[in-house]
């Protein structure tokens, strides 16, 4: 698939997913403006253009096994579920149990039975599967590129995560690991 075919999936499944749906009723008039938006729990709805910048840089394909970390409202976790089919499967993860009950809900209203938010585990990073996940999505900011994260990446698998107040891809070739700045980007810190 080329850039511009990639460009045009995610700005499909962004104009079909309406981000409205997935905010307080307080902040659905402001579900356009390209800026996060407070959901809750010291929580925000990312930005589109961020959000768009991250799902292009996964590299995504039909039928992949997709780890959504810091899943919040559901947005994104409905985002990679629409980029990747019902041959795919997504997790999403979120700290915040309020917020994973409500971002599940949001999800549901869609019926894409392929793709679900649980609570993570506190202290635990992401939640290994076997044979690893195709791609990782981190929509909060670590400090340093999480080890336990790059482990559960499948081989040729691809994580696009913040450290700090950079986007970064780390993705798997075998035993090594291949990372790419993306470029200064601002998150809620990952905890």
């Amino acid at each position: 698939m080329t850039d511009p075919e990639r460009a045009l999936d995610v700005d499909e499944a962004i104009q079909h997913l309406d981000r409205r749906r997935f905010l307080p009723e307080a902040r659905r008039g402001e579900a356009r403006e390209d800026y996060p938006l407070p959901i809750g729990c010291g929580q925000t709805c990312s930005q589109p253009s961020t959000v768009a910048a991250m799902l292009r840089h996964r590299h995504g394909q039909t039928g992949a096994r997709v780890l959504d970390i810091g899943a919040g409202s559901g947005w994104t976790t409905a985002l990679l579920a629409r980029l990747v089919g019902p041959t795919g499967m997504v997790l999403g993860l979120e700290l915040e149990p309020e917020l994973a009950t409500w971002g599940d809900a949001n999800l549901a209203a869609w019926a894409m039975r392929w793709a679900h938010i649980e609570p993570a585990t506190p202290g635990v990073l992401g939640r290994p599967i076997e044979g690893g996940w195709s791609r990782i999505l981190v929509s909060a900011s670590a400090r340093e590129l999480p080890q336990e994260l790059c482990d559960q990446l499948a081989d040729g698998g691809r994580m696009v995560i913040p450290v700090l107040s950079t986007l970064w891809t780390a993705e798997r070739h075998g035993d090594e690991l291949e990372s790419t700045s993306l470029g200064s980007y601002a998150f809620v810190p990952l905890r």
